[in-house]
């Protein structure tokens, strides 16, 4: 006799139980898809106006071009043609895959002054409500602190919730390049926090760098605070669908295609932004050494060969995450699938020592930090596994690669 725990009927139970759950979060924090609170019409006149204009006689190349094509239009132009493309349409020019990151960085701070004095007008603005000028006045703040003078802000898009994406080191020169993907509730007012500090994209990729350029002093590196996909707002249905970690995935391959040079890319995934990172894998530039993942719900595979990519998929989860009480399962498109530190995944386990709850991976000492650092500086001999057994080394020649 078939016994139950392998049956059919457990499975259609385990699926019953994960519809139950989205709608208890349904219930209890309400419908919280995505949507677009301030008017996209500026970047929208910006965009027609980009695709009437011509420079030295030249058409300009669509803003959804492939990066490779931007990248040899803006080589032909001279110093002074580039800028004067980024002073125009700064919110074009900050965004567009393939720009020179330094002319990017440049574009984007005109894009935020402007957007600074737009939110200063808001909160004066008396057709709002007192919530929406008060929100106003936080998004003012927000961009004020991204004019930094040391601040490299790589994209920026207010529209909506926002999106955008901030380096730490040298991306032109960096030979590895870490990029932190986050999940839910990642726009631009969670961007990055003064309490908790790293626990918001910011935040981690901070900590990241630092943790990085100690364990190697000597290598060039890198990391990418990515916040530039639209995230789901909340536990909501979003969160338990795949529909934004696709639209992700798809601008996160395309930023990594268009970082300069070769350097080797590692992407590190919390949450949400582990499901992005489990549908990019497939399509994702061979440069990608690792997929990393901290407190996944799911990559929306059954396996890591189901990934169907040549990068090592490394999976942690500290002992008080609160994800490891959600369903790993997918049905009818709710959920994400298959547990990820599940040693039936096949992922290289690693230690999340020191961490504690759902966003302390990221946390100065703690061994889920170090860790990532070992894998975003190739040094996998120093990374420390979740198993006496050291079965995450299994397969990798030597202390450092890439």
């Amino acid at each position: 006799m078939t016994s139950f725990d392998s049956s059919p009927t457990l499975t259609a139970w385990r699926a019953l139980l994960a519809v139950a759950v989205v709608f208890v979060m349904l219930a209890t924090t309400g419908w919280s898809a995505v949507r677009d609170h301030h008017a996209k019409g500026e970047r929208e006149l910006a965009l027609a106006s980009w695709a009437r204009d011509r420079i030295a006689g030249r058409p300009l190349p669509e803003a959804v071009a492939p990066a490779f094509r931007m990248a040899h239009f803006f080589a032909t132009l001279t110093s002074g043609q580039q800028m004067s493309l980024a002073d125009k349409y700064p919110t074009v020019v900050g965004n567009l895959n393939g720009v020179p990151v330094t002319l990017r960085y440049h574009a984007n701070r005109l894009a935020l002054k402007q957007a600074v004095a737009v939110e200063k007008r808001r909160t004066y603005d008396e057709t709002l409500s007192a919530g929406g000028r008060g929100e106003a006045a936080q998004r003012a703040a927000r961009f004020r602190s991204m004019l930094a003078k040391d601040r490299q802000i790589l994209a920026f898009d207010p529209s909506g919730h926002g999106r955008a994406a901030e380096v730490f080191g040298n991306l032109d020169r960096a030979s590895r390049v870490s990029v932190v993907v986050p999940g839910v509730d990642t726009n631009l007012l969670t961007l990055e926090r003064s309490h908790r500090v790293n626990s918001a994209p910011v935040g981690m990729a901070k900590s990241l760098y630092g943790a990085e350029r100690a364990a190697a002093p000597g290598t060039r590196t890198a990391v990418i605070a990515w916040a530039d996909y639209t995230a789901p707002a909340g536990l909501g249905m979003d969160a338990a669908l795949g529909g934004l970690a696709t639209e992700g995935a798809l601008r996160l391959n395309a930023l990594v295609g268009a970082l300069p040079g070769t350097s080797t890319v590692s992407l590190f995934c919390h949450s949400y932004g582990s499901v992005v990172c489990g549908v990019a894998a497939d399509k994702a530039p061979d440069r990608v050494a690792d997929i990393a993942v901290a407190g996944s719900p799911g990559m929306r595979a059954d396996s890591a060969a189901r990934l169907d990519t040549d990068a090592r998929v490394w999976a942690m989860r500290d002992r008080d995450d609160w994800i490891r009480d959600v369903p790993h399962l997918e049905f009818g498109g709710i959920g994400h699938g298959a547990d990820p530190v599940d040693p039936a995944f096949g992922a290289r386990l690693v230690s999340a020592a020191g961490a504690s709850g759902h966003s302390g991976y990221f946390e100065p000492g703690t061994e889920s930090l170090g860790n990532f650092a070992a894998i975003g500086v190739g040094a996998y001999g120093s990374v420390r596994c979740a198993t006496a057994d050291g079965a995450c080394h299994s397969g990798i020649s030597g202390d450092r690669e890439g």
